[in-house]
Formats: structure tokens, sequence, C-alpha cells
């Protein structure tokens, strides 16, 4: 039996990271969608930006940097709105809707799915630069993307008891 590729595992985690996310997305009403409970910093269409941003970055951006058309699926003002150290604003006004958060979501998704198989294992033993998690390398960038969203769904899944909700898992 052969041992898979870097990139394949790579692949395979971020891909089961966001199908978990998905699961706890699945059947939310778009209605709870900005609301706080009381005494919580975050709602869910921040987390789901913030996903959207942070895989855009994480991926296809350490992998390849930005290129024409990035900004049809991943635009600077929502990677602004969401990403690092971004502060999440329940006023549904100031955000896309979840219909275009759920949209971008999965366009980075489909993306980075599509660029990652283009890189060998050796490619991903280039360095970035900070910040970065644990290793300074592409393949690094890679791993902490699944590591990243796991955290998020964790949080998603607290939101949605906050909510009221009953548990997905």
């Amino acid at each position: 039996m052969a041992t898979e590729s870097l990139v394949e595992c790579a692949r395979k985690q971020i891909d089961f990271a966001r199908n978990y996310t998905l699961g706890l997305l699945e059947g939310l009403d778009d209605a709870l969608w900005f609301q706080q409970p009381e005494g919580c910093p975050t709602h869910i269409a921040w987390q789901v930006g913030h996903l959207a941003a942070t895989e855009y970055l994480l991926t296809v951006f350490r992998l390849r940097g930005r290129e024409r058309g990035d900004d049809q699926i991943m635009p600077k003002d929502l990677i602004r709105q969401f990403g690092k150290a971004s502060q999440p604003n329940p006023n549904p006004a100031a955000n896309p809707s979840p219909e275009q958060l759920r949209a971008t979501l999965h366009a980075v998704h489909e993306l980075a799915m599509a660029e990652l198989p283009r890189y060998s294992d050796a490619d991903l033993q280039d360095t970035v630069i900070e910040p970065y998690a644990a290793y300074n390398t592409k393949l690094g960038s890679l791993l902490f993307c699944a590591h990243h969203e796991m955290l998020h769904a964790g949080q998603i899944g607290l939101l949605r008891r906050q909510l009221g909700l009953e548990p997905q898992r």
C-alpha cells in the first residue's frame, strides 16, 4: 500500500473540518446568524465569514499569493471585516447576508481544493513569512487551516447551544 502524499493528507484534514462545520450550520435559521447571546462576543455570521477569510489566507494565498479573479471569490474588504483581530458586528445591515456568507465559504473551499493538487510535497516545504502557527512552511499553514476550522466549529457548536438549539454531535 502506497503512503499518501502530504498534500493529500492536508486536503483530507481541511475537507473533514469543513464538512464538520457544515453539519453544524445545516438547518440553522438565517434569523439566528447575527444573534449574540448575553455575554458572548461573537455570532454565527462572523464565525462563517472568518472561516472563509482564513481558509483563503491559509491555503490559496499561502500557496500562490493573490491572483486575478480572487477578488471575485474573497474580496479584500471581507478579509478586513472577518480576518484576524476583526470584531463581530451584530448589525445585519453591516454584514453580508447568511446566503452570501455561505456562498463565499463554499467558493473559497472549492478554490482551495482545486489549488491543492497542483502542489507537490516538496512545494509544501517552502517557508512562509509570519504569522504562522507551529511550522513556518506551506504545509504548516495547510495543517493549521484544518485545526483553526475545528476550533471555530467548536465555537459554532457552543453558539448553537446558547441560542437554545439541540447539539449536533
